[in-house]
């Protein structure tokens, strides 16, 4: 399969120009320059870096220069620190994953779309003939399976928009199911030889999201470690979470502990489409909740890290402070020298 250079090796910069109460005080403090540099230090080769529409639209959809300033400082501390650069539309006018948001009829309403379009054709006008150095990220974490087709129509335009402006950009696009990674079969084949299937990746769910606040079922008292089997936590799973069960559709004989080969199984359909469709995979986000023991954190990315680099999977680690799973949080300060050979 073919790899990504450049880009196998990342964080994510969540929570700064996303998933945030977007104000001056946030941009300004929750990520700084130093922080390119230790991403750098530690021997990443990118940053993903997540943003909201908010950053760089009005109520209006006017633009607005101070917001595309972040961005315009992203692109030169990347370029300072010899980083690659993911600019991911986490949230669009009318549609986020996060149903809290109330952003509601994107794929139903033209004009939300145009405005869409138009974002992606300023981004795009600004970013897209730089280099190899940035990519871009059409929209995260499509949710419902009925958005399908109308995803794959609207990410078709975008990208044909796009094209006319910066050819060569590379572009990633993931599936519904919050990018799962078995919604690629139903995305279009990649328009073009700079396309990159994209996919997220919290197998299996009932661990990396024990006692999550946000996951419908969970009982954020829950706890589990890394050596229950699997068949135990598939029980679980089920009993507390019904249809969201973790992670465990089918355990194909993997009723133990969680092992390579468990990722194994779970990433050899997409590697099998991916060496297909002649397209490469990139992870955009993975990673474990910060309830979990920092001994057991490490062993999951040694697993997962283990698989994606025998296949040579480009990924970015969510994420590089707080959000739930921050990698430089004081709680994986006992493991973090080892956990970063595994990113």
């Amino acid at each position: 399969m073919k790899r990504w250079e450049g880009y196998e090796h990342g964080i994510n910069f969540g929570g700064w120009l996303s998933q945030c109460d977007h104000t001056k005080e946030r941009y300004d403090n929750f990520i700084k320059e130093e922080d390119f540099k230790t991403v750098k230090d530690w021997g990443l080769d990118h940053v993903r870096i997540p943003v909201d529409y908010n950053l760089v639209e009005d109520a209006d959809g006017n633009y607005k220069e101070d917001g595309f300033a972040y961005l315009n400082n992203c692109v030169a501390w990347c370029k300072k620190y010899g980083l690659n650069l993911i600019i991911d539309i986490h949230k669009t006018f009318g549609f986020s994953f996060d149903t809290g948001e109330n952003e509601n009829g994107f794929f139903e309403n033209e004009a939300y779309q145009e405005r869409f379009y138009r974002l992606w054709e300023n981004l795009a006008t600004r970013y897209g003939n730089i280099g190899k150095e940035v990519s871009f990220e059409l929209l995260n974490e499509v949710t419902d399976k009925g958005y399908s087709d109308e995803w794959n129509r609207i990410s078709t335009i975008c990208i044909e928009r796009i094209r006319k402006i910066a050819p060569d950009v590379t572009i990633l696009i993931g599936g519904y199911w919050n990018n799962s990674l078995d919604a690629l079969p139903d995305l279009l084949p990649p328009y073009d030889e700079n396309v990159i299937y994209n996919f997220h990746c919290y197998e299996p769910m009932l661990f990396t999201h024990q006692g999550a606040y946000w996951v419908p079922g969970m009982d954020t008292s829950f706890r589990v470690s890394i050596d229950t089997p699997c068949a135990k936590m598939k029980e679980i799973a089920e009993e507390m979470m019904g249809d969201m069960n973790g992670g465990f559709e089918d355990l194909g004989g993997f009723e133990g502990p969680l092992s390579e080969a468990y990722f194994e199984r779970y990433l050899e359909e997409g590697v099998k489409l991916a060496e297909e469709r002649n397209v490469r995979l990139y992870c955009g986000e993975y990673g474990v909740i910060n309830l979990a023991t920092p001994e057991d954190t490490l062993q999951w990315y040694k697993l997962f890290g283990a698989v994606m680099q025998r296949h040579g999977i480009a990924r970015a680690a969510w994420s590089f402070r707080e959000m739930d799973y921050g990698l430089v949080d004081a709680h994986l300060d006992s493991v973090r020298p080892e956990l970063l050979k595994y990113l």
